[in-house]
Parts: structure tokens; C-alpha cells; sequence
């Protein structure tokens, strides 16, 4: 038991050092992220920009001709990290159910798993995941996430796929965090998005630059987040086995010294009445 709390302990220091980093990561892009939305939502409704609207834009406008619907599940690649994983599975479960009352069956969802252990979970229940990315997991790439997304753009804009989402578990502190299930495609815009575009040079041009960031920096940041996320879980779920270890070392000395006092107890009685 004393190997098991060294080795949980262990594992606990090491996760919070990565969360730590994730952390900082996460923190570093969502101002940009919140700012850029800001920047492109006054761009579309900026007079410089007639013609510049929403329609214009593969990955905004959508795609009524396909009833295909894409899945991008975020999960881990390790376990020990408490119910991480089982809170994406069963809400992964819950979401199909929810497209099953909008007329979209399983064999209707286009699976894409980011992460081992949902990977195995589906295959379980009978999934076949379209493309698995174990790597984007466990350290999310820029150029990757890019790639993912030019790849659901296009399968988007093509109508092979009427909408994208994303599932994965949101950061919320150190000893929360929260499945969320969101939109990725068609892209929305938050209304309350705020940012300058006052001397702002825009190359090479406006759609361009809308076309190229908006869904790139969404999925990096939705998978910063969830790395941030299951760290999180499992900084926790080994601080918790931890503690449950030196509760458990107390509870067995305990044992163990009244053991040993009742059996030096039985051999002075035993001594005690031979003298006798």
C-alpha cells in the first residue's frame, strides 16, 4: 500500500506540472480567440465591406444535402483520471439518442476520435470511428488541428456532412470540469463578440483571412481546452487515491499493532499461569 500512495503521489505531481502547462496555453489563445471573433464579427458587419456577408463563407453557410453528421469526440489516450472518459462516452451515447429524435440514425454519424480510450469504448458498443488521432490528445498540435479542420471544412462545403460537432470535457477549475457538446460547423459567430478593427490591415484580404483562422483556431482551442481538462481530472482523481492510501496505511497499523498487543498479551497470560 505504502508502493501504491508513492506511486499515486507521484503521478499526481507529474499531472499537475502538465496542467500547470496546459493551463498557460489555454490562457495564452482564448483572449486571442475572443478577440478575433470580435475582429471578424465587426468585419462582417463593417460598411468598408459590402460585400462581404455571411453566404460567402464555405464553413458559415449550411449544407442541406447531406442528413451525414460528423462527430469530433475528445477523450484520453490513459486512463486513471477518475470519470473522465465515462462522462464523454455516456454523453456521447445521450447525443445519439438526441440525433435519433432528429431523424439521423448511428449509421448516419461519421465518427472522429481524438483519443484512445473513447476509441475502444465505441468499438465496444459497436462504432466505428472514420479516423482516429490518438496524438492530438495527448499533445494538441497547431498543423494537425489545422488539418483536421481543413478536412471537415471540406467535407462540409462539399455537402458530404449537414453538420459538425464537437463533444469533449471543458475546463472549468482544478476540480471541475464539464462535458460539453458544441457546434463546429456551421460556424457561429458570437453576438456578443467584442474587438477593434480600427488600423487594422486585413491580407490578403478579408474572406481569406475569415476562411483560413475561424474553424483552425476553434478546434485548437476546444482541444487546448479538453488537455487542460483531463489533466485536471487526473491531478484530482490521484490526489484522491492518495489520500484513500494514507487513510488506508492508518487503518492497517492500526490493525496490526492491536494484533501484535493481543498476541504479547496472550503469551504473558500463558507465562504468567505456568509460573503459577
Amino acid at each position: 500500500m505504502k508502493n501504491t500512495m508513492k506511486i499515486t503521489s507521484a503521478m499526481k505531481m507529474v499531472s499537475s506540472v502538465k496542467l500547470h502547462k496546459a493551463q498557460a496555453a489555454v490562457g495564452g489563445l482564448l483572449p486571442y480567440q475572443k478577440s478575433l471573433d470580435g475582429i471578424l464579427k465587426k468585419l462582417l458587419e463593417s460598411t468598408d465591406f459590402p460585400n462581404l456577408n455571411m453566404g460567402d463563407l464555405s464553413c458559415i453557410r449550411p449544407s442541406e444535402s447531406a442528413a451525414k453528421v460528423a462527430v469530433v469526440v475528445i477523450s484520453s489516450n490513459n486512463s486513471l483520471c477518475g470519470a473522465f472518459n465515462a462522462n464523454i462516452t455516456r454523453r456521447f451515447h445521450l447525443l445519439v439518442e438526441e440525433l435519433g429524435a432528429e431523424g439521423v440514425s448511428p449509421d448516419q454519424i461519421d465518427l472522429y476520435a481524438l483519443g484512445a480510450r473513447f476509441a475502444e469504448s465505441a468499438a465496444r458498443s459497436g462504432y466505428t470511428p472514420l479516423e482516429k488521432m490518438d496524438a492530438l490528445s495527448d499533445k494538441p498540435d497547431y498543423e494537425a488541428a489545422s488539418s483536421l479542420a481543413d478536412t471537415l471544412v471540406g467535407r462540409f462545403s462539399k455537402g458530404e456532412v449537414s453538420r459538425v460537432i464537437l463533444l469533449y470535457s471543458h475546463f472549468v477549475s482544478a476540480t471541475s470540469q464539464q462535458v460539453l457538446c458544441d457546434d463546429f460547423l456551421p460556424y457561429v459567430i458570437e453576438q456578443n463578440a467584442e474587438g477593434e478593427i480600427s488600423d487594422c490591415i486585413v491580407e490578403p484580404d478579408p474572406m481569406s483571412l475569415l476562411k483560413a483562422l475561424m474553424p483552425k483556431v476553434k478546434l485548437y482551442a476546444v482541444l487546448l481546452d479538453a488537455n487542460a481538462a483531463e489533466h485536471a481530472a487526473r491531478t484530482l482523481a490521484m490526489q484522491i487515491a492518495t489520500d484513500n492510501a494514507e487513510d488506508l496505511i492508518g487503518e492497517l497499523t492500526l490493525a496490526y499493532n492491536k494484533g501484535r498487543q493481543q498476541e504479547i498479551t496472550a503469551e504473558i497470560l500463558d507465562l504468567a499461569a505456568g509460573m503459577q
